[in-house]
Parts: structure tokens; sequence; C-alpha cells
């Protein structure tokens, strides 16, 4: 073995070596919150092309967001392993369907919808009747939903009594709705963000030359978040598969937050029943949390199924304080309560990115954001605008590009600092929130110069300012975290607060059925396990004729009495 492959096992511990050795046949990581599943990961690609087993043009990454796809290629580069793809599904898929459609169809492929909800407001209005926004929405899910479990229109006409039906229809008028969006995407030659692995799927299963070409470009998988794979996209990877089982795939049944949307934690469940000379190997060893942090998440999983037990492995893992549970009359005095914490923390020295407020849903959010800004706190809200699509970052980086065709030996920061003073930004921050905001932004690019190897000149941090713009790898913004627990997935702070945890919020209302309330469980466990040091929980009585109860995970992970 060569002493850079050695290097690279030499950063793993025995559970993440054994995984980055395994580089051939069917392998399936069981991976808990925490444990290093990507670093894991990374290292065994990188371990595979370095030994010369993988050519790195063979293999394909797959993951479930842009951004993931972008952290991925970027540790795999930083690895040494230049020329491996990391790719979404939709990514993927598009790229073949763009490059097979000339050739095996005729022309252009059809042109991506940006969006269902316009579309399905002319839908609507071709049926002779009218739908609020919320309304449309929720059936632009059930089209997704429909669309993720491979079912034909007539086929989910049979099964519409077990569905939620959006306000404002019929079961008839639902199933109708889904025909007239069908035939408006059809007249217009258009295609919707499931359709691009529907069509890609049924091309590489009817066509047997594209089937071919996808398996001579790719060998080799690796499949991230498995736990979230739909049965559309599992489809669409046994087609890239063909007869082969070169895959890995990565995943935590406790975190099976998308079910909702046709995720099923089944296929990493039953990997073994599909693949019967799989390996399994799980990671339990929890490096991001302290041990009371990563006891009340275990017992909120306990017996459940697939639920992995974590080990905190940090060495001040023991030290820290248990996580608390307020209880709190009203909306305001949460908020307040909640952004006194955050302001105590951030003048006991942490840094505000590394505080996070989390909650059930979007419209949440207002009140903690008023909050924190009467306490003169910057706030950025998670899952809204893209940092890269900011107007005062896109010319930004279009000035840093700029200067890159001029050759400038001066030191990378000082070039960088001059663009950036050039754009308006100062070394002082500014009044108002929204120049602070334009303020805090470019100085995340600043940032990022701290970020590259010494040495670096301004070429080269403007192509890595491009890669990162494609793949919509942010930087960190110095401000708190405000977000949605779906939207928190895959992150981590120092200090967390899970709020709204009440009956009717976390549980969420809709939630009847007991399988409801298993994905509620499991995206309370999400929460938890986003903080590292500091877990702060809250909920609201509301009062009223009414009044809500504590969530009944808030017992189950054994805070509070059952029953309170």
């Amino acid at each position: 073995m060569s002493e850079e492959a050695e290097a690279i096992l030499a950063a793993l511990d025995p559970e993440q070596r054994e995984i980055a050795e395994s580089l051939r046949g069917p392998v399936a990581v069981l991976a808990g919150a925490g444990t290093g599943k990507t670093r894991a990961i990374t290292h065994r690609i990188a371990y595979g092309v370095r030994t010369g087993v993988y050519d790195p043009a063979r293999v394909l990454a797959v993951t479930f967001t842009r951004k993931a796809a972008g952290e991925l290629q970027g540790r795999l580069r930083g690895l040494g392993a230049e020329g491996v793809r990391a790719q979404t599904f939709h990514g993927a898929a598009l790229a073949q369907l763009n490059h097979f459609w000339p050739e095996l169809v005729g022309g252009p492929a059809p042109k991506m919808l940006p969006g269902k909800v316009a579309a399905l407001s002319q839908a609507v209005e071709s049926l002779g009747f009218r739908l609020g926004g919320e309304a449309l929405r929720d059936a632009a899910a059930e089209i997704e939903w429909r669309k993720t479990r491979m079912l034909s229109i007539d086929a989910y006409a049979d099964q519409i009594g077990t569905r939620p039906v959006p306000q404002g229809l019929t079961p008839e008028r639902l199933v109708d709705l889904h025909r007239a969006y069908t035939a408006l995407l059809e007249e217009r030659r258009q295609i919707d963000f499931e359709d691009v692995l529907v069509l890609m799927t049924g091309m590489l299963e009817a066509e047997p030359r594209a089937a071919l070409q996808v398996r001579e470009r790719y060998r080799f998988f690796t499949v991230d978040e498995y736990q979230d794979v739909s049965p559309l996209q599992h489809s669409l990877l046994r087609m890239w598969l063909g007869d082969r089982d070169d895959l890995c795939v990565v995943g935590d049944a406790s975190q099976t937050i998308y079910s909702f949307a046709g995720a099923s934690s089944a296929y990493l469940l039953r990997f073994g029943a599909e693949y019967p000379r799989a390996r399994e190997i799980r990671l339990e060893r929890n490096y991001r949390s302290t041990e009371p942090v990563v006891r009340v998440s275990n017992r909120l999983m306990r017996d459940r199924p697939g639920a992995l037990t974590l080990r905190a492995a940090r060495e001040d893992a023991t030290a820290a304080a248990a996580p608390t549970f307020e209880w709190f009359a009203s909306d305001h005095d949460e908020a307040a309560a909640v952004a006194d914490s955050v302001a105590a923390a951030v003048r006991a020295g942490t840094r505000a990115s590394e505080i996070a407020i989390l909650y059930r849903t979007n419209a949440q959010s207002a009140r903690f954001e008023e909050a924190l800004r009467q306490r003169g706190l910057s706030t950025r809200v998670h899952g809204a605008q893209r940092f890269f699509d900011r107007a005062d970052v896109r010319q930004a980086v279009m000035l840093i590009r700029g200067e890159a065709k001029v050759a400038d030996t001066r030191p990378l920061f000082q070039i960088v600092s001059d663009v950036l003073r050039a754009g308006g930004w100062s070394a002082k921050a500014p009044e108002g929130a929204a120049q602070r905001e334009k303020w805090e932004a470019l100085g995340a690019l600043l940032g990022l110069v701290d970020e590259m190897p010494p040495g670096t000149g301004i070429r080269e941090f403007s192509e890595e300012l491009l890669a990162r713009q494609r793949m919509q790898h942010e930087p960190t913004l110095e401000a708190v975290t405000l977000s949605a627990i779906h939207a928190a997935k895959g992150l981590e702070w120092s200090m967390v607060h899970v709020v709204g945890l009440s009956e009717g919020l976390l549980p969420i209302m809709h939630a009847v059925d007991e399988a409801a309330i298993d994905e509620e469980r499991r995206l309370c466990y999400v929460a938890f396990t986003r903080a590292k040091d500091t877990l702060r929980l809250s909920g609201v009585s509301g009062g009223g004729r009414s009044p809500r109860e504590p969530s009944r995970f808030v017992a189950e992970a054994g805070m509070i009495a059952a029953g309170r």
C-alpha cells in the first residue's frame, strides 16, 4: 500500500476504516447522526482511487441536494479523488436525458417546468373552478407523491381513499386535476421534476444502447441518505446498475423524514434481502454531541425499527449540561425567552453562526426573527433565498472573476478585500438590517479566503467560487440560523433551540395515524441530534379554551414525566 493510500485510512476509526476498505460488492452503511458517515464514504472513494481499484471517471456518488453534492465533491477533491462525479439523482438523470434524447427520440429534450403551482393553477382554471395557494401546493405534493411511487393516474384513483384531499377538492376533482395537469404539460412539451426520473428510467429500460452507455460510463455507485430513496429513485438506480452490485448505500432509518414525498426506509432496511452478498457495517460512535444530548436522542428512538444506539465519543461528552425543557404561556413569551438565551450565549462567546432555532413549520419563524433583531442579533432563515442567488453576491463574484483575468501577484486576501470594498463592503459593520445583511454576505466571501490552501492565487479562488456557485456550496454567514427541521437535516450547531414542542405543532395536528406520528418522532430526533453542546427545548400552552399539552416526544425523551 502506498503512503498516500495509508494516510487516507489513518484518519478513520475502526468502523470507518472497515467501510473504506470494503471497496467491492454491495455494502450497507447504517450510520447514526454525527458518526462521520460523509468522512467514511469520501475516504472510501478516495482510497479506491488511490489503490487503483476505482477509475475515478467511472465512480458516481449520489445524494439528494445540490449543496450536499457540492460538499461531497469538495471533500473528494481535497482527498485527491479528482474526476469523481458527485450529483443528485435528478442532476445525473437530467444530464443523461439531455444526452440521449436527441439521438433516441429526436430534437431537444422537453423543457423543465420551473414549478408545479403555476401550471396547476391553469389546469384548475381549465376545469372551471378555483383553488387557493395552499391547496395548489398540497395538490402539487400529491402529484409528486404519485410519481415517486410510480403510480399511474388510474392506480392513484384506486388509492385516493387513503390519501389526504386538499381543501376545496373532492377525490374525483383531484383525479381530474392530475389528468388536466398531465395534458397541459404534454401540450406544452414540458416535464416536471419527477418526470426527469420517470423518462430516464423508461429510456434505460426500453433502449439497450442507452443502458449500455450509462453502465460503461459508471461502474461504482455510492448513494448517501439511502433512507430517503423513493420507489422511482430506487428503480432508476437499478437501471444504472444493471446486473452488477458494486453499490455502497449509507443511511439511518431514524432520519427518514420524507415519507410524505414518497421516501421509504424499506430499501435501506431490506438491503441485505435485495443483495444477499451485502456487507453491513454500523457507525454508532457519535462525534458531534455531548453524552446528555445523545442520551435523550436515544431514548426518543428506543425500540423503533432500524434504530441505532449512539455512543458519545467526544472526550468532553460527559461533562456537559443536560438538555432543558421550558413551558410557556404564550408564543410571545417563548420567543422572548429563546431570544434572551441566544443573546446571552453570544455575549458569553458563542458565535451567532453556531446557534440555531428549529421549528416544525416555516410560519413559526417570524416571531423569533423579530425577537432576535430587537436584541441586535442578525438572523438567517435557512431555506430562503440561496446565498449565491443574492444580487450583491452575484455582483461580487463577477467582479472577482474579472480580477482573475488580470495578472495580479498581490496576496489573495488583499485582492479580494479590495474588490469587495469596491462593491460597498467595509471593515466596520453598518447600521440597518438590510445593509448589515449585505455586509455579512460579502464578509462571508472574504472569509472563504482563509479556507484556501496557502499560496492560492486569485485565479484559483475565482474557480473555487464558480464551483461553489454551481453546486450551491454556501459559506458560513455570521448570523443565528432559523430553520424548519426538514431543512436542517445534515447540519449541526453548538447550541440548538427546538421550539414549539406542543401537541398539535410537533407532532403536527394532521398527524393522526401511527405512521404519521412515527414520522413526526423521527423529525424530532433529527432536531435533537443537530445539537453539539447545548440542546434547549420549549413549547407553548397557548391558553384559551383549548390549551395545548407538551409534546409526547418530550416525555418519551425522558425530559418530563409522561402524562404531564
